[in-house]
């Protein structure tokens, strides 16, 4: 049964007892009042007490043959099915010790022949309120553990689909064309997973860290939007102004997203290695990156993973102004370069995963058309340059 909504109208009182006469003196006294079923044995009370819809109350006899009450009592209490069940026992024994046996086993009452009829309708229903309270409570807390659950859920989804709303924004502005960005969400999901395994249950790494970190890898290069394409498409030597301008992307991208973080009033988590990201991932090991400098480990972890990521996949993808490196020559360069521009811990657990790299660079290589749209957008972006640029008298 789901919830209470589909309890029926009148509540089910299941009665047990090995003897006849006492089944018909129950069944009269509670019909009118309730639904009514009997069992003359504890093995058809527990069938009973599973059966749809199960019983709202037990009233359940202890001497009788094969399994008295007590046993009936213990198994319907160590069922989840029906641990909730409130039971009541009505029986001739009037020991105390017989009494407390009872309750310890998990009754609510105990109620001792010869009945009295008004008295055991009201002790009935007073268990059956107590009941139905229970019942809606827990309907209740199982209602609102479902709504958010259902929330996280709506807020999962908004969370990714402004990250891929951005990540569009990125490929947009990169190249249309290309796989870069999504080769870099796999590649990311690759190495962030091997070092994870390498660090163990103790590192920061968890599973959901790991798909946060993957998704917010290809909003690495936001700032780049604020780039000029004479600048961000000049496959030559950039003066020292063009330079700064192309380093700037780094803060601008992370102040877009932190300005972004700001405009929802209250950190948002989902954006914090994305701007970790955006903002470092041009910082060296050995302090010789920008846009600060850092070293080591003051360098964030989702900054120092997509530091080896982003140059690997320079190395191994198809650029007019150079051809890409073969996967294993791509490798040995950034193993050559542990120590000194990517941290050694993280290029280590690359070498781990090198193959998985290849794999992915080969599969998701860009096609001419990728190729050609860059070669176009560097075609338009020098016609702009020619023509501001002065004709000398």
């Amino acid at each position: 049964m789901d919830s209470m909504l589909d309890r029926p109208e009148q509540e089910v009182i299941l009665v047990v007892d090995d003897q006849p006469d006492n089944l018909m003196l129950m069944s009269e006294l509670l019909m009118g009042h309730y639904q009514v079923r009997v069992a003359s044995s504890g093995a058809k009370a527990l069938r009973l007490a599973q059966s749809e819809p199960p019983p709202d109350l037990v009233l359940l006899d202890v001497m009788m043959p094969d399994m008295d009450g007590y046993e009936v009592c213990r198994q319907l209490k160590q069922d989840p099915r029906t641990h909730d069940i409130p039971v009541i026992f009505l029986t001739g024994l009037v020991n105390p010790k017989d009494e407390q046996h009872g309750l310890d086993l998990g009754a609510v009452d105990y109620i001792t022949k010869p009945i009295s009829p008004p008295v055991t309708l009201a002790r009935i229903r007073a268990q059956l309120n107590l009941k139905a309270n229970a019942d809606f409570l827990r309907d209740k807390n199982e209602y609102l553990a479902l709504e958010v659950h259902r929330r996280t859920r709506q807020l999962q989804a908004v969370q990714d689909a402004t990250l891929e709303a951005m990540a569009t924004l990125c490929d947009l502005r990169d190249n249309p064309h290309s796989q870069h960005l999504l080769r870099i969400e796999l590649y990311m999901r690759l190495l962030a997973g091997a070092l994870a395994q390498r660090q163990g249950a103790g590192g920061e790494l968890s599973v959901e860290s790991i798909e946060l970190l993957a998704r917010s890898a290809q909003l690495h290069d936001i700032g780049k939007v604020a780039v000029p394409d004479r600048v961000l498409l000049n496959p030559g030597q950039l003066d020292e102004a063009d330079s700064l301008l192309m380093q700037s992307h780094t803060k601008v991208g992370r102040d877009a997203l932190a300005a972004a973080e700001q405009r929802l009033g209250a950190p948002a988590e989902f954006l914090r290695y994305a701007k970790e990201i955006a903002y470092s991932h041009h910082e060296r090991w050995d302090g010789s990156g920008y846009p600060e400098g850092l070293r080591g480990e003051q360098i964030p972890l989702s900054a120092r993973l997509l530091a080896l990521i982003d140059s690997y996949d320079e190395l191994t993808s198809q650029h007019p102004y150079h051809s890409p490196l073969a996967p294993a020559e791509a490798a040995l360069r950034i193993l050559a370069g542990s120590g000194s521009y990517f941290d050694p811990q993280v290029a280590e657990a690359f070498s781990e995963v090198a193959d998985g790299f290849a794999n992915i660079a080969t599969r998701y290589a860009d096609g001419e058309e990728a190729l050609g749209s860059e070669l176009q957008r560097m075609a338009d972006a020098l016609g702009e340059t020619i023509e501001l640029t002065p004709t000398p008298p």
